[in-house]
C-alpha cells in the first residue's frame, strides 16, 4: 500500500529584535531578514502583513535587547494578524560567562504570555532547527488539516543541554 505524502505547506515566518542579536546568523537563509532596519524603527505594517509566525530573537548576553523584547512583541500587536505565532529566542546561549539573561527569566515571561521560548546559539548550532520546527509546528497545529481537531501532535526533541563557552561571533 502506498503512504499519501502530505500537502507542502508555505508559511512566511520573520525574524525580529535589536541589530547585532544574531538573526541573520540564525536565519541561515531560512526566512525574510529585516536587514538592519531596526536600528532605524522603520519596520512598517507591510513587513508583518501575511506572515505566519514571528521569532522575536534578544541576545542572553545583552540586557538591553531582552528589555526590548516587550517593544517588539507591541509592534507584532500592532501590525501583525491577530492569531499569528510567536516564539521568544534568546540567542548566543554559548556565551556562558558573558550570559546576563536568565533562561528562568525569559522562560517564565515567554509563559506567561503563552509564547514559545528557546535559548539558541547560531554559532554551535544549539536549538537552531529546533526553533524553526517549533515554529512550523505551531503554524501546522494552527493552521493545517485537523487544526481544529487538535490531532496529529508534532514529535520534536528540544536540546535542553548546557553549552560550553567559546568565542564570540557566528557567522
Amino acid at each position: 500500500e502506498i503512504q499519501k505524502i502530505p500537502d507542502d505547506y508555505l508559511f512566511k515566518l520573520l525574524l525580529i529584535g535589536d541589530s547585532g542579536v544574531g538573526k541573520s546568523c540564525l536565519l541561515l537563509r531560512f526566512a525574510w531578514d529585516t536587514a538592519g532596519q531596526e536600528r532605524f524603527r522603520t519596520i512598517t505594517s507591510s513587513y508583518y502583513r501575511g506572515a505566519h509566525g514571528i521569532i522575536v530573537v534578544y541576545d542572553v548576553t545583552d540586557q538591553e535587547s531582552y528589555n526590548n523584547v516587550k517593544q517588539w512583541l507591541q509592534e507584532i500587536d500592532r501590525y501583525a494578524s491577530e492569531n499569528v505565532n510567536k516564539l521568544l529566542v534568546g540567542n548566543k546561549c554559548d556565551l556562558t560567562t558573558k550570559k546576563v539573561v536568565d533562561y528562568t527569566t525569559a522562560k517564565e515571561f515567554a509563559d506567561s504570555l503563552a509564547i514559545p521560548f528557546l535559548e539558541t546559539s547560531a554559532k554551535n548550532a544549539t536549538n537552531v532547527e529546533q526553533a524553526f520546527m517549533t515554529m512550523a509546528a505551531e503554524i501546522k497545529k494552527r493552521m493545517g488539516p485537523g487544526a481544529t481537531a487538535g490531532s496529529d501532535k508534532p514529535n520534536l526533541k528540544i536540546d535542553s543541554t548546557p553549552v560550553r563557552q567559546s568565542g564570540g561571533g557566528c557567522c
